[in-house]
């Protein structure tokens, strides 16, 4: 089973879970995004949570892939004591980097607000937020040494979003909270006039395999 396949019968068997995990992934899937940010759902993890739900999402500018990235959506309806709440949400956020971006000392909080900004923008609440900031470089010699040197930064993150009525957060606008700091990693121009004074990553210099 391709993944494409296994993501709809996991998203077939969500529709047996809880009502308020059945309405958050709803929101997911009707949550509107900029034109860029092509996703997709794929196999959840099956170990950390009861319920889970998971989209994988590039942000594409023409033949480029210039971010990767994937996000799952928890639920354990007795509650976690570490979440302190019923939900999850945890990230992996990729982009390739100028080097010379890569060393400045700054970017690991730079990178880290961009999360809690992009959620702070659209207004959410959330709890118990952790994750890491990793920066690497690759440099290429014998054979490879006509290839120029590689910088990656990757994010990686969960926090707990304010559960709603009916104890449903607010998932569709966690996710394209989400999917603006796709955008920005990737160096994408802001969406919108409110947005004008938001640093982002210069784009990569070459296309990346999709």
């Amino acid at each position: 089973m391709d993944d494409a396949k296994e993501g709809d019968a996991h998203a077939n068997r969500a529709d047996e879970a809880p009502l308020p995990f059945r309405a958050a992934v709803e929101a997911l899937r009707a949550a509107r995004l900029r034109p860029q940010v092509e996703i997709e759902p794929v196999p959840p993890p099956k170990r950390l949570a009861p319920f889970a739900y998971a989209l994988e999402a590039a942000v594409v500018d023409g033949e480029q892939d210039l971010a990767d990235g994937r996000l799952v959506l928890l639920h354990d309806p007795a509650g976690h004591d570490a979440w302190r709440g019923t939900f999850r949400l945890v990230t992996l956020v990729r982009a390739e980097l100028e080097p010379e971006m890569a060393a400045d000392p700054l970017l690991p909080e730079v990178c880290w607000s961009w999360l809690t900004g992009a959620l702070q923008a659209r207004g959410l609440t959330y709890g118990e937020p952790s994750g890491t900031v990793t920066r690497a470089s690759s440099h290429y010699f014998g054979g490879l040494a006509a290839r120029p040197a590689a910088s990656q930064i990757e994010i990686r993150a969960s926090w707990t979003p304010r559960e709603g009525l009916g104890g449903v957060p607010d998932a569709g606008a966690h996710l394209a909270a989400w999917s603006d700091l796709l955008a920005q990693v990737a160096g994408l121009p802001p969406a919108g006039p409110g947005d004008a004074s938001v640093v982002t990553l210069p784009q990569r210099r070459g296309p990346q395999s999709r």
